[in-house]
């Protein structure tokens, strides 16, 4: 039997605290994801929908994007996993009657929890101008108002369309050929807020934005260094490869503020010896401080050059461009600039020297801990200079693995929602369709928001996600969304962008993973891409959570019919009715895909052609793969403050917050936290258990300020901090962004802790 949901938000602001865990999954894991799936599910609706997740003739898990290896267990899916199926596929229900009991006021004081908690949307709600609540509105209605808004632009420009990584293929496809149909290239996407340091670094250096390593190549690694990643919560079936690493006799580095309890040791909830004991992970824990990580690498850099026979010489002469310019800024690299920029003893480094020295195939792993700084892009670049040195890249076991942290984030880039299309895209999909590509190049998130902000852009359509709470500067983007005139967001559960509108709003209630798609021509099937480059099928067998739901490609392509009207001749409704349609026109546009629906047909799917990893070959301006060398950059923190990195508590999900727990770091129901190491704590002045505000620091003179959080003293590097987003996106300015890439900086953030009066 599921449980109902809460009718009050529960208490938040007096967490309690334990000692921090130093192992991950084990049968706490597993206890807790059956406890919250039944809570939503029931016991026989848990038991069907989690024996289909990640099968090969099953449906692809809503949270990360993780790939699967060939051979599968029966539970292919980790904790999160299991909480991400039970929130899509719960019996609760958001009903029209629900926001006649709850205007939008009401909604917009309740908590992230307490709204994700209500349940699935069954019908499309509407918030005329003026009006205090969502009302009920027909399909056809529904686009007749987003036809009105967006007719009366005086550009396409004034529209912006964000999706985020939940889309298919399939709509991720419609929905940028939608948005250029109708004249824009504005598709900001949530890449734009974690990866794109990512893509922007290694599109530079290797010409391909993606990771070059697949799952085997992972198992057959000597060494992987882990940097800014915490698997353990946000990829939890990466343990799994870790272990199987392990196995096969790699090493593993850990970088990271903080300790991470799955990289210490894994209890694989898999096998009676997991269970039982577990398998420990890391060789080597280098706690570094924030934002130290390209001094880290590039002090390795300098000394694998003054190591005889340490150079891959060939590969070098054969497949790269500008490594003596690299060589000679890496031969300044200090000794006592890099251990005061990383907080990092001269023996630990010294020590990983002789890991890296004695791994023939290395791989390196990253997420949003190398990604979100002012100089991530940098950072990357390092780290590829650091593979490429001993020929790390295109030879089996070694590579550069970008771990995306949404299930198909990178499949929306691939399928072309990106503000900045290559020409030769944007060419290829003119050709098969019949009409002129905007060239322009478009809003991505932040400037999408400035634009709101400034009266530039009026209508906002989000295809997923939940834009606001997932966005930098809370006030500032909150403010901005206010000031559309049409705010639409295509969703299948309550959040906070419900709650903070236009001067009109749509919630169009769509289809999840889980859940059957029947259209005119059949059951229907959708694709999605891993974070290594592989596609492959998910069906959804569950009955959909109401008659009213329409799948993701069916809303665009009625959208579009309604909106682009005679001016179109692509067969919108063609694509409604049979999803292989879509594929066809896929299979012609973007190369890779050809044969899509033959290839995709087959239970393991098939990977997409990578030039470096496969050929060798380097798709950049030079043909080669390029070394890079940049000035080094860490934060400077001034005498008295912290630096504060935002991240995710283990019952959370991006935005999506699970429960009030973050078991492994030892805090229970509550949020508002801020993990201090013990002696910084004490040089401020502060005390573990008492409360203060967060006050963020930056050169415009503007101070931010999240007020309420509970220290807890925590083992971090010293002179940082730690906090869960989105309660800290207030503290990040919309202008605080990395180089080139434009992402928000949230992993430096220079704060200082005021005190302040305990909740009552």
């Amino acid at each position: 039997m599921a449980g109902k949901p809460p009718t009050e938000d529960p208490v938040q602001d007096a967490p309690r605290v334990e000692q921090p865990h130093h192992a991950a999954a084990g049968l706490p894991a597993v206890g807790h994801s059956l406890r919250i799936a039944q809570q939503q599910m029931g016991v026989r609706r848990t038991a069907l929908t989690l024996l289909r997740v990640n099968q090969k003739n099953g449906f692809d898990c809503p949270g990360c994007a993780w790939p699967e290896p060939g051979k599968r267990h029966t539970a292919e899916f980790c904790e999160n996993g299991a909480k991400a199926v039970a929130e899509e596929a719960t019996l609760r229900r958001v009903t029209p009657s629900f926001f006649a009991e709850h205007p939008v006021a009401d909604l917009a004081t309740r908590s992230g929890y307490w709204l994700g908690q209500q349940g699935r949307l069954t019908h499309p709600m509407y918030l005329p101008e003026g009006a205090s609540a969502y009302e009920p509105v027909t399909w056809e209605r529904a686009f007749g108002i987003i036809a009105e808004e967006l007719d009366a632009l005086t550009s396409p420009d004034e529209a912006v369309f964000y999706t985020s990584g939940r889309t298919s293929n399939e709509a991720a496809f419609l929905y940028q050929l939608f948005a250029r149909e109708f004249g824009t290239n504005n598709l900001p996407d949530c890449s734009n807020m974690c990866h794109e340091s990512s893509g922007s670094a290694l599109t530079e250096t290797i010409g391909v934005g993606k990771g070059s390593v697949s799952l085997e190549d992972l198992h057959r690694s000597d060494l992987i260094i882990v940097a800014g990643q915490n698997p353990g919560t946000n990829h939890p079936r990466m343990l799994s490869a870790l272990e199987e690493a392990k196995n096969n006799g790699a090493k593993i580095i850990s970088i990271n503020p903080l300790p991470e309890a799955g990289l210490e040791r894994f209890k694989n909830p898999q096998t009676p010896k997991g269970l039982a004991k577990g398998a420990a992970l890391t060789d080597l824990f280098l706690q570094i401080r924030l934002g130290g990580d390209q001094a880290l690498f590039r002090l390795l850099n300098k000394l694998i050059l003054r190591t005889e026979g340490a150079v891959d010489e060939e590969f070098i002469r054969e497949h790269t461009h500008g490594y003596e310019e690299f060589a000679t800024a890496a031969a300044e690299a200090d000794w006592d600039a890099t251990l005061a920029a990383t907080g990092l003893d001269r023996s630990a480094i010294e020590e990983a020297l002789r890991m890296v020295l004695a791994s023939r195939r290395t791989v390196v792993c990253w997420a949003m801990g190398l990604t979100q700084h002012k100089h991530s892009v940098p950072t990357i670049r390092e780290v590829v200079n650091f593979l490429l040195l001993r020929g790390n890249i295109g030879r089996p076991g070694a590579g550069v693995c970008p771990v995306r942290g949404h299930s198909n984030v990178q499949g929306d880039r691939t399928m072309g929602v990106f503000e900045r299309p290559a020409p030769a895209f944007l060419d290829a999909l003119e050709k098969e369709f019949a009409f002129t590509a905007p060239r322009e190049h478009g809003y991505d998130v932040v400037r999408a928001i400035r634009a709101l902000r400034d009266g530039d852009a009026k209508v906002f359509f989000a295809m997923g996600g939940n834009f606001v709470s997932a966005s930098p500067d809370t006030d500032v983007t909150e403010a901005a969304m206010r000031r559309a005139g049409l705010t639409v967001h295509v969703s299948t559960k309550l959040n906070r962008s419900h709650a903070v509108t236009g001067a009109r709003a749509l919630i169009l209630p769509t289809l999840g993973r889980t859940e059957r798609d029947l259209q005119s021509g059949g059951p229907q099937f959708v694709t999605v891409e891993d974070s290594m480059g592989m596609v492959h099928a998910s069906r959804g067998r569950l009955e959909p959570a109401g008659p009213e739901l329409l799948s993701e490609p069916a809303i665009v392509a009625r959208l579009a019919q309604r909106v682009l009207g005679d001016s179109t001749s692509t067969p919108w409704q063609e694509f409604e009715k049979d999803y292989g349609t879509i594929r066809d026109r896929i299979a012609r546009v973007i190369p890779g895909f050809e044969d899509f629906n033959e290839r995709v047909s087959r239970p393991e799917g098939f990977a997409l052609p990578h030039a470096p990893r496969d050929e060798r070959r380097f798709p950049t301006a030079t043909g080669k793969a390029n070394f890079t060398a940049a000035p080094v950059e860490h934060p400077e923190l001034p005498e008295g403050r912290l630096l504060l990195q935002t991240l995710r508590s283990h019952d959370q999900y991006n935005t999506t917050i699970y429960g009030l727990d973050d078991r492994y770091r030892g805090i229970k129901n509550g949020r508002r936290v801020v993990l201090v190491n013990a002696d910084d704590a004490r040089g401020l002045g502060l005390s573990d258990g008492q409360y203060v505000d967060l006050v963020s620091e930056w050169k415009d003179g503007v101070e931010r300020r999240a007020p309420g959080f509970r220290l807890v003293h925590y083992p971090t590097a010293r002179g940082c901090a730690a906090a869960y987003y989105p309660e800290t996106n207030v503290l990040v300015p919309l202008d605080a962004t990395a180089d080139t890439s434009n992402t928000p900086a949230s992993k430096s953030v220079v704060v200082r802790l005021e005190p302040a009066p305990a909740p009552a």
